[in-house]
């Protein structure tokens, strides 16, 4: 009895041991405290694409990225790592996960959590081992508590937005391994690590500005596990002890990254110049050294050290193969070499790619047809491995590209020939030589013909087991024709980019049904028609569609309704009328990137709903259309906001929701019916960059809460009804480059606060307002010689303050604004001179002080501003001459009419005073030929009127009266015998003469 007794004790032990351990299937689970703390996580989570979607029953353990103990049911792995289109948006407030006190592991990383910061509480994980928080977008400083977690072995917080110092109380972290601190934004001070610090380090990934000291060479010298090195933007070129530090460890090295860095030819030789024992790095495999000062001869002597390398990265130095000798890497997976000038050698048979090269990079690199010519077979054969190649932005322009990379390799997945040169139609020869190819783009060249029907013949070649078309960039291009309907054969498809082409014709559902996988969708700026049937239910969810100036209406595309992961979308002039549905406005909570439905004929009001957008925040363009009424607060939840060419009349209900307008960097409700007082809470929107208010019925004084947008760049409030004067609260807007008042009723001086704060003020227009004074207060904004400027090259570059009531003299210290371009006071009230010392300004290209009382002489120093294009100084009193030379003369009488006493060339007027112009020799005998030529003229005119009277008053009748010319006959021989007696007399009696003086 009593064994039985202890036999069921045993057992019953046994079972609760069991059940301890969680070997009862289902009996181990969450903890509900821990439960609850991973929905509050969620709230402040937007999660477009369902990652979270099991996050609901009741069973924490069972949900998609959680791990948990077996035995004890606490969290203790959370995997929430993004994978392409399937991501996290909003804030990641880790501090709503402090009861997850045994967490250990801990993966936020390609998630999009934009201007979130991490969490000092994340000093509270004690147990953590593992904290990845890469690519999350993360804003500010790194907590100096995640030096409290000694456990910690991995720790990537690569690839942020944090800055700042580096906590000095890492160095606590005595199990860490790996360390990621490479970012965005860049980390300043000093490295905080001393000789000892994380002796297990195995991996550095460090960049940013710091002040580089001999003791942090000393301190990663003694990193005796330290196997791969990735600096970026640290200056260590020609420092002898960083380069001292890498060469110790270069023989231990897997993976060396320094891309720019300063590097120089000398300072790699220094590196790689290792003991005469090794003819090679024995375990480098991947070497960065792009965006650097290095040139060919580095590459050649990587050529002798990196037989092992398998990934090579050079872009972005000064490489040039023309003069290589033979370089050989016979392990090279992989090699990036864009935006180098390889010349036409690279294929001429001095560099071997290695049989195992599988991708290559030679985008930006000068590239011409000439460079492919096949002059080597080995070339030919030696890459036969080759799947992805990159050739855009070079200067290729046949089509023969296509056949020669076809012959380089049977197995490319991938091929960039973006942004060259290439004309004429693409080859239909190819379509057997595509069969393996994924990804394809043409974009950005000069094709011209027809999409080629073979693109969708290459997946009928599934059942071979080829890959098939996944994406195709045809965008950019002279393509005409219609979009072949063997599209729908490549099933695999997921983006296709077509935009800007000559593309037209319809678009049907036949087109698109097998489309399954399609994630991007380029149709715009062609002239095609989509008209699907109504009810139709695509087959795929798209992330990106741009359908601009397609033609989409008249009705909204209700097949918009089935798409839930909408990133970008634009249907922009696209023949759509009427009013937004509902169910729509809730798609905007997906949208994260772009939002365009401009240059339609929406009407109506936008309903007021509880939306609000990814904290990345889309940029929205309802810009115009017939949008009327109140401008609802979810639309402030963007990062621009365009509603200009509309008709919303009320602005205040979007003001007046706190917190709505966080991350709205741009707001234009230009040229709309906004009427009334302008609200006085524009602190709530306190990150805006550019406002536009314009061409409204806005009334009143300007806010002062305006000068709350201490980030603001831009202001235009022209052409409303504002009074008053400036709010003193704008000078607090010290990024201001343009201010634009124009065309309202303000008075009052201009404040002298302007010159005084808005250093960066560029335009500045107060046109067509009331003010009255021209103090201007110019002397303290344009302080002048005497004074000095906070700022030596000042940027404003244009001045407006054309009718108004200014009066005064234009201040003299305007000539020391020596960036201005362009200056306008016309239509004031002004007196005075123009500053003598204007022609200082020679940026100067348009002036116009027309209409003022401006007195005395044109400044000579005018004459010296060679760009003036505009100058307009009409309807003052001026007098005297205007200034001859260079492009003076170029202005014609406009310029300078209504100014009585100016004279010039210009105004054809002789001035006072001048002597009377002695006229060269030539000019004058070509004036008096003209004065001859006169006379001459007369003279024959009137002899031809003689000739023609006599001859034929004399001539006529003897031809035409018998009579007449019987008695002319007559009288010509008697004239004739009388002229022959007559001189036979005098003959007669000269001989008689001569005989009586011989005798």
């Amino acid at each position: 009895m009593m064994r039985n007794y202890i036999l069921k004790c045993v057992y019953a032990l046994v079972l609760l041991m069991l059940y301890d351990a969680g070997s009862i299937h289902g009996e181990v689970k969450c903890i509900e405290k821990e439960r609850q703390a991973l929905l509050s996580f969620k709230e402040g989570i937007n999660d477009p694409w369902d990652v979270l979607s099991t996050w609901r029953d009741d069973d924490c353990c069972k949900w998609q990225g959680i791990v948990c103990s077996n035995q004890t049911g606490h969290v203790l792995h959370l995997h929430l790592h993004g994978w392409g289109s399937h991501y996290l948006i909003g804030q990641a407030n880790i501090s709503m996960l402090i009861d997850l006190k045994n967490l250990e592991y801990l993966d936020l990383s390609y998630n999009d959590f934009f201007d979130s910061h991490i969490s000092k509480h994340i000093g509270l994980f004690t147990k953590l081992r593992y904290i990845n928080l890469s690519y999350c977008g993360f804003f500010g400083n790194i907590p100096y508590q995640i030096g409290n977690l000694s456990q910690l072995q991995y720790l990537d917080i690569n690839h942020n937005y944090l800055d700042g110092a580096i906590p000095y109380q890492l160095k606590h972290l005595g199990q860490l391994q790996y360390l990621g601190l490479r970012g965005y934004a860049e980390f300043s001070g000093t490295i905080p690590f001393q000789s000892g610090d994380l002796p297990l380090l195995h991996t550095l990934k460090l960049g940013g500005d710091f002040v580089l000291k001999t003791k942090d060479a000393e301190w990663m010298s003694n990193l005796s596990f330290l196997k791969n090195l990735d600096f970026a933007s640290l200056s260590i070129g020609n420092s002898y002890q960083w380069l001292q530090m890498i060469r110790k460890h270069i023989l231990k090295l897997t993976e060396l990254r320094l891309s720019n860095c300063n590097l120089s030819d000398n300072d790699v030789e220094f590196l790689v110049d290792i003991h005469s024992n090794y003819s090679f790095i024995p375990s480098l495999t991947i070497l960065d050294f792009s965006y650097n000062m290095l040139t060919s001869s580095t590459f050649q002597l990587l050529s002798n050290f990196g037989s092992n390398l398998r990934e090579l990265y050079l872009s972005h130095n000064s490489i040039d193969l023309s003069h290589l000798h033979y370089t050989n890497f016979p392990s090279l997976a992989s090699l990036d070499l864009s935006y180098n000038n390889l010349s036409s050698s690279v294929f001429q048979g001095n560099f071997n790619f290695g049989s195992n090269l599988q991708e290559l990079d030679l985008s930006n690199c000068n590239l011409m047809d000439t460079s492919f010519l096949m002059s080597s077979t080995s070339i030919m054969n030696s890459s036969y491995s080759l799947v992805v190649l990159h050739l855009s932005s070079n200067l290729l322009k046949s089509s023969n590209i296509f056949h020669w990379i076809f012959n380089f390799t049977a197995s490319l997945h991938t091929l960039d020939l973006s942004g060259n040169l290439l004309e004429g139609p693409i080859p239909n020869s190819l379509d057997k030589a595509m069969n393996c190819v994924e990804y394809l783009d043409l974009s950005n060249n000069k094709l011209q013909g027809e999409i080629p029907h073979f693109f969708g013949n290459i997946c009928t070649l599934q059942t071979l087991n080829l890959h098939m078309f996944h994406e195709l960039y045809l965008s950019y291009n002279q393509i005409t024709g219609v979009i072949p309907k063997s599209i729908i054969l490549l099933s695999e498809l997921e983006s296709l980019t077509l935009q800007n082409n000559s593309l037209q014709g319809e678009i049907t559902e036949s087109h698109l049904t097998a489309l399954s996988k399609l994630k991007y969708l380029h149709l715009s700026q062609n002239s095609l028609s989509l008209k699907f049937v109504p009810g139709w239910n695509p087959p795929f969810q798209l992330i990106d569609l741009r359908l601009a100036s397609c033609r989409l209406g008249p009705s909204f595309p209700s097949w918009l309704y089935a798409q839930n992961n909408l990133y970008s979308l634009d249907i922009s002039d696209a023949g759509i009328n009427g009013s937004v549905p509902e169910w729509f406005w809730y798609k905007l909570q997906v949208v994260g990137y772009s939002l365009n439905m401009s240059h339609n004929n929406f009407v109506g009001a936008i309903p007021s709903l509880p939306l609000r957008f990814p904290l990345t925040a889309a940029c929205i363009d309802l810009s115009s259309n017939k949008f009327e009424g109140a401008i609802p607060p979810f639309l402030l939840h963007s990062s621009s906001l365009i509603l200009s060419k509309n008709k919303f009349s009320d602005i205040s209900s979007m003001l007046y929701e706190s917190n709505t307008g966080r991350n709205l960097g741009t707001l234009v409700l230009a040229n709309n019916q906004l009427k009334g007082l302008l609200p006085d809470c524009w602190d709530s929107i306190s990150s805006l960059l550019f406002l536009d208010l314009s061409n409204n019925n806005l009334i009143g004084k300007i806010p002062p809460s305006i000068g709350s947008l201490v980030k603001l760049e831009a202001l235009v409030l022209r052409n409303n009804r504002f009074t008053g004067k400036l709010p003193s609260s704008l000078k607090n807007c010290t990024n201001l480059f343009l201010l634009d008042v124009s065309e309202n009723f303000l008075s009052g001086p201009i404040p002298s606060w302007i010159g005084e704060s808005l250093q960066q003020l560029i335009v500045l227009s107060m046109s067509g307002n009331l003010i009255s004074r021209y103090t201007f207060n110019i002397t303290v904004m344009w302080k002048g010689v005497k004074c000095g400027f906070k700022n030596p090259e000042l940027r404003l570059n244009s001045i407006d303050l054309s009718s108004n009531h200014f009066t005064g003299e234009i201040p003299n210290e305007i000539v020391y604004l020596v960036g201005l371009v362009s200056l306008n006071l016309s239509r004031n009230n002004l007196s005075g001179e123009i500053p003598s010392q204007i022609g200082n300004i020679t940026s100067l290209e348009s002036l116009d002080l027309s209409r003022n009382h401006i007195s005395g002489t044109i400044p000579s120093s005018l004459s010296q501003i060679d760009n003036l294009g505009v100058l307009e100084l009409s309807n003052n009193s001026l007098y005297g001459r205007i200034p001859p030379g260079r492009h003076m003369d170029t202005f014609d009488a406009s310029s300078f009419e209504g100014n009585h006493n100016l004279c010039g060339t210009q105004l054809n007027k002789t001035c006072p005073g001048d002597m009377p112009e002695v006229k060269p020799q030539e000019p004058t005998r070509h004036d008096d030929a003209d004065d001859n030529s006169d006379f001459y003229e007369a003279l024959y005119m009137s002899l031809g009127f003689g000739f023609f009277t006599g001859f034929w008053g004399l001539l006529g009748p003897l031809l035409f009266w018998r009579s007449w010319r019987i008695a002319y006959l007559r009288f010509l021989n008697q004239v004739a015998d009388y002229i022959y007696v007559t001189v036979a007399v005098y003959v007669a009696k000269f001989h008689k003469t001569a005989r009586g003086v011989q005798y």
